[in-house]
């Protein structure tokens, strides 16, 4: 899976993402897609972007597999698969998207969907898109992110939403019931307290505050509690709230008064990554994902930790991404048709695809992570869930506070110019977590002040 830490570290100073590979290789049909065609098996080649490159022999061999496999179930159906690391480079995306020269089906960060859209760079599938069979089973939430109006321009990959990472070996040393994590943000203090007390180096709750990752997580933690990046309209940010003043003064206290952060804070990526990994760090906002990252990169053990919801969340809203794909303007029905069949195939069934958990167990692939979740508590999810469980290399229980709130949370994307405002909000991340005596409304009015010219600029 490509996961959005993983996201996280290589994109965040490129636009929140990554960007396709700079090939040329378009749809090399200009057939309108507005002229009829044949059935969904005419005889058609599709070129698919984001094939996983060799350098992850595993997901490639993985992704090979379920060509051949569909190429049989579709023999007039051929899949030219485009391999890149990074799936999206910044520096040739638009430039691609521009030029009409992207993929038939092109991969896509949920916070492109709708610039996309509105700039006429995908096809409108609105009219084969019924022939999907568990399309109605979709989070409407999920799905909502590729539609415009009545309209949809694409299908989901993956799905998440923030949450709160735990040290659940560091719980039960502390004291702490690992099977109960907090669920309020009085909670979070007094689990951190108790955590930090374990001795010197030890660290009850980490915060980001440098390199657009303090924005990042401020917006995670303002959402939870019910607060808002920007206005309705985009134009005008709306974060100067009594939810983003709690926000700070939240953390201000957990660093100046409880002593539950530690003294070494302008905390990137990395840092607290490395920290969870060390054993050293008790709680982290963060996507069920981290865990995976901190397993295969940072030396944890994957039954060392726990997942559960940003405090407060359950009711609100949590802070979310993911991806899909989308369809080059360009395509004829055939294309889009043929690129339907392969979504389908490998994207949304339960038991193939990315969801063919036997195999990515006998690979040697971690399952059992409650992500993506693109049905909800619908028949195709409850099957998936299953299956994470039947063939789970990880200990499934662990992730269940997460998972088994998902129902009462709705996702909200990302704001306009996420980096340029997180890149703002970094300032006051920074300022609560590195002075005593930081003012936290002259912050915030600081912030709105910056953010209000950049959401005016790109209006």
């Amino acid at each position: 899976m490509r996961t959005t830490s993983h996201r996280r570290a290589l994109g965040l100073l490129l636009v929140a993402g990554l960007g396709l590979v700079a090939s040329s290789c378009g749809s090399g049909d200009d057939e309108p897609a507005a002229q009829s065609s044949g059935g969904a098996d005419a005889k058609v080649t599709i070129t698919v972007g984001c094939q996983p490159p060799k350098s992850n022999p595993k997901e490639r061999t993985a992704w090979d597999e379920d060509v051949a496999e569909f190429q049989k179930l579709h023999p007039n159906i051929t899949i030219e698969s485009k391999d890149a690391f990074p799936c999206i480079n910044p520096d040739t995306f638009q430039a691609k998207l521009a030029g009409g020269t992207q993929e038939d089906l092109f991969y896509v960060y949920y916070t492109d969907v709708q610039k996309i859209i509105k700039a006429r760079q995908a096809a409108d599938i609105s009219e084969y898109v019924g022939s999907v069979k568990t399309l109605k089973d979709l989070r409407p939430d999920v799905l909502g992110v590729f539609k415009d109006g009545d309209k949809t321009y694409g299908l989901p990959r993956t799905n998440y939403n923030m949450g709160l990472v735990y040290n659940r070996k560091l719980f039960t040393q502390a004291g702490l019931d690992p099977n109960s994590p907090p669920k309020t943000w009085a909670e979070v203090h007094e689990a951190a307290k108790k955590i930090a007390g374990l001795g010197a180096g030890h660290v009850g709750f980490g915060e980001y505050s440098a390199g657009n990752t303090g924005g990042w997580h401020f917006a995670a933690s303002l959402y939870a509690r019910g607060g808002t990046m920007v206005s309705e309209d985009g134009k005008s940010a709306a974060f100067n709230s009594a939810e983003g003043k709690a926000v700070l003064e939240n953390l201000k206290q957990m660093r100046w008064n409880d002593n539950s952060m530690g003294s070494k804070q302008l905390l990137q990526w990395e840092d607290l990554m490395r920290m969870m990994g060390a054993g050293k760090l008790g709680m982290m906002i963060g996507a069920p994902d981290v865990v995976q990252s901190v397993n295969n990169d940072f030396q944890g053990k994957f039954e060392d930790y726990g997942v559960t919801v940003v405090p407060e969340s359950e009711g609100k809203a949590s802070l979310a991404g993911g991806d899909g794909y989308m369809f080059n303007p360009k395509a004829s029905p055939d294309k889009i048709k043929a690129g339907l069949l392969w979504l389908e195939f490998h994207e949304l069934t339960p038991g193939e695809g990315q969801f063919n958990y036997q195999r990515s167990k006998a690979q040697g692939r971690p399952v059992g992570l409650p992500i993506p979740d693109l049905y909800g508590d619908t028949p195709p999810g409850k099957e998936i869930t299953a299956l994470r469980k039947q063939y789970a290399t990880v200990p499934v229980e662990h992730f269940a506070p997460y998972a088994n709130a998902q129902t009462s949370i709705t996702n909200k994307l990302e704001p306009p110019k996420a980096q340029e405002l997180y890149a703002v909000l970094d300032v006051a991340m920074s300022a609560v977590l590195t002075r005593k005596d930081a003012d936290i409304d002259k912050l915030l009015a600081d912030a709105e002040a910056k953010a209000n010219k950049i959401l005016e600029r790109n209006s």
